[in-house]
C-alpha cells in the first residue's frame, strides 16, 4: 500500500487564493448579471503587458532556439552566466555578491517553499503574523510544525505578531529561533523596515545562529531612499541570510516565470554533530538535481529589463501601479478606514468597518459592490479584522473601484 506524506492533512482548508477563485465563482454563477462588473483586487496578479525590452529579447531567443547554429539545449541549472552577472552589476552593486552566489528559477515562491530542503527537522521556525501563507504551508507539509488550532495556528512555529502599535514590522524576539522568514516590502500589509530594524534582525540571527529567509520580491517598489532593498546592505548578513527575488511583479514575469535565490558561499549551518556545512553547496546540489533550469527565451527577456530601455520601462510599471496604490490609500481613508501600506509597495491593507470580519468584509464588497479583495485572516489570526488591496490593475478599473468604495461605505 502506498502510504501519504500525513502532514498534508494538518493543512487547513483550501490555500488561501482558491478559496477566494471559489466563491468568485460561485457568486458569478448565482448572479451572472453582476458576474460582469467584477473588478478583482485581490490576488497580487500584474495586469499591464510585458516591458517592450523583455518581449523584444524573448522573440530574439525564440528565433536563437529555431537555428542550429544558436540553438541551446539544456542549460547551466544555476542559470545563464549573462543574466547571474547582470543581476549582480545591477542588483548587488557593492555589496560583496558574485554570480556563482546567484541561482536563477521559475519563481521566488518556488524557492522560498523548495528551500527548506537543505534544512533539517526540529529547528525553531519564525514567521510574521499576518504572513505570506506559502511560508507556514510549506513547513506544515515539510513535517515542521504540529496540528492548528481553532484559528489556523500551528504548535510548533514561533509567531512574530505584527500590528498596527509596531507599524506591522514585528520586534527580535526574546526566544531563540533557527530559521525566521522575513518579507519586507511586506506582503500582506505593504510595510517596510528601516535600516535599524534589520541590523536588528541581523544581529539578533548572528547572535542565534540562526538563518533569516529574506523575502525581498517587492523590493523595486520602495520610494524612500533610506530604506535598504537588500538585507545584504546589511552589516553581517552575509554570515547569516538568503535571499529571495523575482521578476514578476517589477517586470510583470507572473506567467512568464523568473525568479532567483542568493546564497553566499560564508553562509553555513550546522551539521548537528559540531560541524558547520556551506549551504551554497547544498542548495547547488538540491538545484542541479531537481531543477533543469529556467528557459533560455525567459532568461534573455529577464537580462533586458536591466538594458537602459529596460529599465526604464520597468520604472514606469513601478509608478503607475504605485499611482494606483495612492488612489486606493486615499479613498480608503476618505471614508473613515485606518489604512496602512500602499506607499512603498503595491498593497494596501485596511481594517474592517467596525462590526465586520475580514471574510465578512470579502463577501460584502463581492456582492455589494463586486470587488474582490483578500481576507485579512487568510494571511493568519493576526490579520483578522483587516482586508488587503492589490494595486495591480488598471488605472481605469482602479478608479472604478474607488467610486465604489466610496458608494459603500461613505
Amino acid at each position: 500500500m502506498a502510504t501519504i506524506n500525513s502532514n498534508f492533512l494538518k493543512l487547513k482548508a483550501g490555500y488561501l487564493f482558491p478559496e477566494i477563485a471559489r466563491r468568485v465563482r460561485a457568486y458569478s454563477d448565482a448572479n451572472p448579471a453582476q458576474a460582469v462588473r467584477i473588478i478583482r483586487c485581490g490576488i497580487g496578479d500584474v495586469t499591464e503587458p510585458l516591458p517592450a525590452a523583455a518581449v523584444e529579447a524573448m522573440h530574439a531567443g525564440v528565433a536563437e532556439m529555431g537555428c542550429r547554429e544558436t540553438f541551446k539545449g539544456y542549460g547551466p541549472e544555476q542559470g545563464y552566466e549573462f543574466l547571474r552577472q547582470a543581476i549582480v552589476e545591477h542588483q548587488f552593486a557593492d555589496l560583496g555578491i558574485s554570480a556563482d552566489e546567484v541561482f536563477v528559477s521559475d519563481g521566488s515562491k518556488c524557492d522560498t517553499g523548495n528551500i527548506l530542503d537543505i534544512f533539517g527537522h526540529g529547528n525553531v521556525i519564525a514567521i510574521t503574523d499576518p504572513v505570506y501563507p506559502v511560508y507556514v504551508d510549506t513547513n506544515v507539509m515539510a513535517g515542521n510544525t504540529g496540528e492548528a488550532d481553532a484559528k489556523g495556528t500551528y504548535a510548533g512555529l514561533l509567531y512574530l505578531p505584527c500590528n498596527a502599535a509596531n507599524g506591522f514590522v514585528a520586534a527580535v524576539p526574546e526566544e531563540h529561533a533557527d530559521l525566521i522568514y522575513l518579507c519586507f516590502p511586506n506582503n500582506p500589509t505593504g510595510a517596510v523596515a528601516t535600516r535599524a530594524q534589520l541590523a536588528a534582525w541581523v544581529a539578533y540571527a548572528r547572535a542565534n545562529d540562526a538563518i533569516i529567509l529574506f523575502d525581498a520580491a517587492y523590493e523595486a517598489y520602495i520610494q524612500d531612499p533610506t530604506i535598504p532593498h537588500s538585507i545584504f546592505e546589511i552589516e553581517g548578513a552575509r554570515e547569516c541570510a538568503i535571499e529571495f527575488r523575482s521578476f514578476s511583479k517589477n517586470g510583470g514575469f507572473t506567467g512568464v516565470r523568473c525568479g532567483y535565490v542568493v546564497i553566499p558561499k560564508s553562509l553555513t549551518g550546522s551539521d548537528g554533530m559540531g560541524g558547520r556545512v556551506p549551504l551554497h553547496q547544498l542548495w547547488s546540489r538540491r538545484h542541479s538535481t531537481k531543477f533543469n533550469g529556467a528557459s533560455y527565451p525567459v532568461q534573455k527577456a529577464a537580462a533586458a529589463l536591466f538594458s537602459d530601455a529596460g529599465k526604464a520601462q520597468v520604472s514606469a510599471l513601478i509608478s503607475h501601479y504605485m499611482g494606483n496604490a495612492k488612489l486606493l490609500r486615499e479613498t480608503c481613508a476618505a471614508v473613515g478606514l485606518p489604512v496602512f501600506g500602499g506607499v512603498d509597495a503595491p498593497y494596501v491593507w485596511v481594517a474592517c468597518p467596525a462590526g465586520l470580519s475580514s471574510w465578512d468584509m470579502f463577501d460584502k464588497m463581492l456582492s455589494e459592490a463586486q470587488v474582490v479583495i483578500t481576507p485579512g485572516s487568510g494571511f493568519g489570526s493576526a490579520g483578522e479584522g483587516f482586508f488587503r488591496i492589490s494595486a495591480f490593475n488598471s488605472r481605469a478599473n482602479v478608479e472604478e473601484v474607488c467610486r465604489r468604495l466610496l458608494a459603500l461605505l461613505k
